[in-house]
């Protein structure tokens, strides 16, 4: 008897018509399916009338359930693994599996479909030619921003999955350790009362003051470079001509002698600091 295979099998984040007919084939024909929640998993699975046999795989049980999946595998047994939303192995142990089965010689084969991560990334608006992913920060306020201060002065995207009662807070240990950064909050995505929420950290937070986020929540920032010395220097020197009383043409054309920066630079930056004001 050859080994089976293990498929890593995508469900709908919220939609049921985000599930692929591929999906819903596999999970049709494998010998098991190895889920985080078989509850959920089941309603899945009678919504597309699937009767394939359902065991638990989730963060407590997964050293020892790890092999005896493998053994089956081994045994030629084609498994399924799925998460209770998404795509196995982000943000849950499915990876461990993964690697063991691989590991092992066994075939392990992607059925791809949704997934918050590409979702929210997909209609942020912000740069995606950088971005990492880094799951869920720690719950408390001094370890989260632990975790955020080395994420500053680097210029790229970064996506994060955060529980809703706990996005205000999350917010202001970013505004104080990354700055008041570009940010997106995607709420609830495919779902009924899907909410993308666009702007700086600051307004994110003044517009949650009022209000109470429910459910899945994904927050995207945009971190930037720190500025080149020159920029600091420039802008600097403007702050002074400005404060004096100078015209923004006078204040640059000082500048620019002061400095020996481009002209062009240094308009650019006396525009940004007028519009910050």
């Amino acid at each position: 008897m050859g080994e089976g295979v293990l498929y890593v099998v995508a469900t709908p984040i919220g939609n049921m018509d985000d599930m692929t007919p591929r999906a819903v084939s596999v999970l049709g024909e494998v010998d098991l399916i190895a889920a985080e929640d078989t509850r959920h998993t089941k309603k899945l699975l009678s919504h597309f009338g699937i009767k394939t046999p359902v065991t638990s795989y989730f963060e407590h049980n997964e050293i020892q359930k790890a092999e005896e999946l493998l053994r089956k595998l081994k045994d030629g047994k084609s498994i399924a693994l799925v998460t209770d939303a998404g795509t196995p192995g982000i943000s849950d142990p499915g990876f461990r599996l993964v690697t063991l089965a691989s590991e092992g010689g066994i075939k392990v084969s992607p059925i791809p479909g949704a997934s918050a991560l590409a979702a929210a990334l997909s209609v942020s608006g912000l740069p995606t030619d950088s971005f990492t992913f880094k799951g869920f920060l720690p719950a408390s306020s001094e370890k989260r921003r632990n975790a955020l201060r080395p994420l500053k002065d680097i210029e790229t995207t970064y996506i994060f999955y955060e529980s809703a009662r706990r996005i205000v807070e999350t917010l202001e240990d970013m505004l104080e350790t990354l700055g008041n950064v570009d940010a997106v909050i995607c709420r609830e995505l495919t779902k009924v009362y899907e909410e993308v929420i666009r702007g700086s950290v600051g307004e994110l937070l003044k517009g949650l003051r009022d209000r109470e986020l429910k459910g899945e929540v994904t927050l995207i920032v945009r971190t930037a470079a720190p500025p080149e010395a020159g920029e600091i220097d420039v802008k600097a020197s403007l702050e002074r001509f400005f404060k004096a009383g100078l015209s923004l043409k006078d204040a640059v054309k000082a500048a620019t002698d002061e400095t020996g920066a481009k002209k062009g630079d240094v308009y650019k930056i006396a525009l940004t600091m007028k519009g910050d004001g």
